[in-house]
């Protein structure tokens, strides 16, 4: 019979080689969020090797047996990716307090649950990627990850490009330091004026707070790459799943866990791992089907 864990199992758990939080683990079997996961265990749900957890802080390996509800954990599935255009006017999260649509109200009800890498805010559409695991969403949404995220800009008013050029040296508003924004002027309409912008970090409305700054009022932000992934032709509220092999080619080194390839991909993959990127292929789907209700998580 399940009972509390005891004192200093968390420690040895977490001292062997090849472990992961418990957490992570059931994040990564596609039950739910990693937060959700953490609720669970504090409500007494879950059980290592049937000694129910009272708290996150544990790590499992392999050979580990974890339950919830008494029923065991099924196993992580594959890492997966899917292209999604996020519409104006939905909100980057699973549920709104406020009732506004949600990205996830534009996925198939087929989909399996995924999350966002990274956020776009309410008024902001364009490339957003979602996966099915969250230590991959993590690795991915960090500046360090040296990730490049651009945008084309549609703004009002009168264009410095002296002081577009100027953010490149990183800026400081209210007390908050942006690291450095490569932003050009690429053609005016009247009093209109399209930008483009490109940054290797994503604080909240990062893009739109500097360029009011500089006196713009931003109209449209749309994002057109992030990474090596490219938005492309890509209809409004469409999602489309990268292929497991340019996702290995792409990812690399960064994959938490290995992609599931076809025999003789795993190989192949290997040996294109120089960078090339997949904007070709990203171009090709132009319409969506039908999306429906599900799913969740800004410059």
């Amino acid at each position: 019979m399940a009972g509390p864990d005891k004192a200093g199992a968390d420690k040895a758990g977490a001292d062997k080689a090849g472990t992961e939080r418990i957490a992570r683990r059931i994040a990564r079997a596609g039950v739910c969020s990693r937060r959700d996961a953490e609720r669970l265990i504090a409500a007494g749900r879950v059980a290592v090797n049937g000694v129910v957890l009272t708290t996150p802080a544990r790590n499992v390996g392999a050979s580990d047996t974890v339950t919830i509800d008494g029923a065991p954990l099924p196993a992580a599935a594959p890492v997966r990716l899917w292209r999604h255009h996020k519409r104006k006017g939905r909100i980057t999260a699973s549920r709104d307090p406020q009732g506004r649509p949600t990205i996830f109200d534009d996925l198939a009800p087929d989909m399996p649950r995924t999350m966002t890498i990274g956020r776009l805010d309410f008024n902001t559409e364009g490339l957003l990627l979602l996966t099915n695991d969250g230590a991959l969403a993590r690795i991915l949404e960090l500046p360090a990850t040296g990730w490049v995220r651009r945008y084309r800009v549609r703004v009002h008013g009168p264009v410095d490009e002296a002081a577009l050029a100027a953010l490149a040296k990183g800026k400081t508003l209210d007390g908050i330091r942006y690291g450095p924004v490569e932003a050009a002027l690429e053609r005016k309409t009247g009093s209109n004026a399209w930008l483009r912008v490109a940054l290797a970090e994503g604080k909240n409305r990062e893009v739109r707070k500097l360029l009011n700054h500089l006196g713009l009022e931003v109209s449209r932000l749309i994002r057109v790459s992030f990474g090596p992934f490219q938005l492309g032709r890509l209809a409004p509220g469409a999602v489309e799943e990268v292929p497991a092999r340019p996702l290995a080619e792409q990812l690399g080194g960064l994959m938490p866990q290995p992609v599931s390839l076809a025999p003789g991909e795993a190989a192949r993959a290997a040996a294109r791992q120089s960078g090339r990127k997949w904007a070709a292929k990203s171009t090709r789907r132009t319409k969506p089907k039908a999306r429906h209700a599900h799913h969740r998580r800004t410059p």
